[in-house]
Parts: structure tokens; C-alpha cells; sequence
């Protein structure tokens, strides 16, 4: 087993609501390797961290985020049905990485073009991780594999990844042509047949989502693979136990 990473997916999910700071913040303190979030635009350009188009789900507001401003969105609470959170936001991303910043967690941004394709998202991403200087802890990932080429044509340096969620042909052959580093297929593609150690095989680095059972935590770091879980204390416990 190699030193695999343990990101948090939209934070320590399992124990704060997800995609907010305190998420976040508690990430670290458990000791995750780095954090996965996903950002969308608001209607006046903002940068907000929040799995869903729409606020339905995780917040006290109904609609898509595209249709309200940040001002607006920061109105709504963000507590996911998770008590004790009843004054928690909607974070954007300055403030996500701002907070991160001083410690060492990597950041996957997902940039969540696969329904919307929110103009100049990509670039805005780039920018405010350029000028707060963390483009060495940055991995940028997409259902959207244009967004991703756009990431590239924007910064050929960047951490790419592709995120896919169904079984296609070859897929680490496509990614390394279109020089993208990395590959996040779901848990249930990397189940399939022998694609998890082919993609292992590539040389390419490979994350999986989204990894929460202590038998799937345990299978996938012995064959070397990185995690995506919404419970990154188990799975350092695990990992911790499988480096004794």
C-alpha cells in the first residue's frame, strides 16, 4: 500500500452539513489529506461553494443558485437538516480557501458545469487561486470534460482530473492524450471487471468517490488508490490500520 490521500468530500460531510466551512474546518482537524468541494456562479458572478444547482436540498431556499445573488444567498441557512447548525452559509470560495490556506490540505474543485455551463466560471476559479497563491494544492476535476480543457488552455500546469460516473472505453488512454492527470470514477465504475487496476496501471492518479464502507475503504488503499469519502475520520482509521 502506498501513502494513499484521504479527501473529505464536501467536507467531513458525515458530521457537519456538507460543502460549508464548518465541514471544513472539521476535515482538518481529523486529518484529511485534502478537501472536495464544488462551486457554482451566482447571478452577480460570485464564486459559491454548493453541491446542488439548486438550494433546495441543503439550504432553507428553494430555486436554482444562478437566479440569486450572493447577498441574497447568504440570507438562506445552509444546515442541511443538521442540527445545531441553524447559522451556518453559504461559503464561497474565497472564504473556503482562505480558511484552508494556512494549513496543508489539498483542495479538489469540482467545477459543476455538467448541467449548467456557468460562463467564465472556469477562469474567475483560476484567478482566485492564482492571486491567494495556492495553485501547487489546487486539483481541478468536471463531469464537463470541456470545462476541464478549458482549465488547461487557460493554465497547462493546473491538476486536471476527469470525473465520470458510467464505464467508457479506454478512459486512461483518452485522459493521458488530452494531458489530464487524473481520473475520478465513481466507486461502483472501479467495481467493474478490472478497471480499477487498469487505471491504477496508468501511472495516472486515481480518486474515487464516494468511498464511506470500511470494507471498500480497506479494498481500495490496499490496491492504492485514493478516496473521496464523506467520513474521512474512518477512513484514516482504516488506513492508519492497514499501515501497522
Amino acid at each position: 500500500m502506498k501513502n494513499v490521500k484521504v479527501y473529505a468530500h464536501r467536507g467531513a460531510s458525515a458530521y457537519a452539513p456538507e460543502n460549508t466551512l464548518p465541514a471544513f474546518i472539521l476535515a482538518e482537524k481529523q486529518g484529511a489529506d485534502g478537501i472536495e468541494l464544488d462551486v457554482h456562479l451566482t447571478k452577480d458572478g460570485e464564486l459559491v461553494v454548493i453541491h446542488d444547482e439548486k438550494l433546495n436540498r441543503t439550504t432553507n431556499g428553494i430555486g436554482l443558485v444562478k437566479d440569486y445573488t450572493l447577498a441574497e444567498l447568504k440570507t438562506f441557512c445552509a444546515d442541511n437538516g443538521m442540527t445545531g447548525y441553524e447559522e451556518v452559509r453559504i461559503p464561497t470560495l474565497r472564504e473556503v480557501l482562505e480558511q484552508v490556506k494556512p494549513g496543508k490540505m489539498l483542495v479538489n474543485i469540482e467545477l459543476k458545469t455538467g448541467i449548467l455551463w456557468y460562463e467564465g466560471i472556469e477562469k474567475k476559479t483560476l484567478d482566485l487561486v492564482a492571486e491567494l497563491g495556492m495553485q501547487d494544492r489546487i486539483i481541478y476535476s468536471s463531469f464537463n470534460h470541456y470545462s476541464i480543457a478549458e482549465v488547461r488552455r487557460l493554465d497547462p500546469d493546473a491538476q486536471t482530473a476527469y470525473l465520470f460516473g458510467d464505464i467508457p472505453c479506454d478512459m486512461e488512454q483518452y485522459a493521458a492524450q488530452r494531458g489530464v492527470g487524473g481520473l475520478h470514477p465513481g466507486l461502483y465504475c472501479v467495481k467493474m471487471g478490472s478497471l480499477l487496476r487498469t487505471y491504477l496501471d496508468s501511472g495516472l492518479a486515481v480518486r474515487v468517490w464516494t468511498v464511506n464502507g470500511e470494507e471498500d475503504l480497506r479494498w481500495l488503499m490496499e490496491e492504492g488508490a485514493d478516496v473521496i469519502t464523506n467520513d474521512p475520520k474512518l477512513a484514516l482509521a482504516v488506513r492508519s490500520r492497514l499501515g501497522e
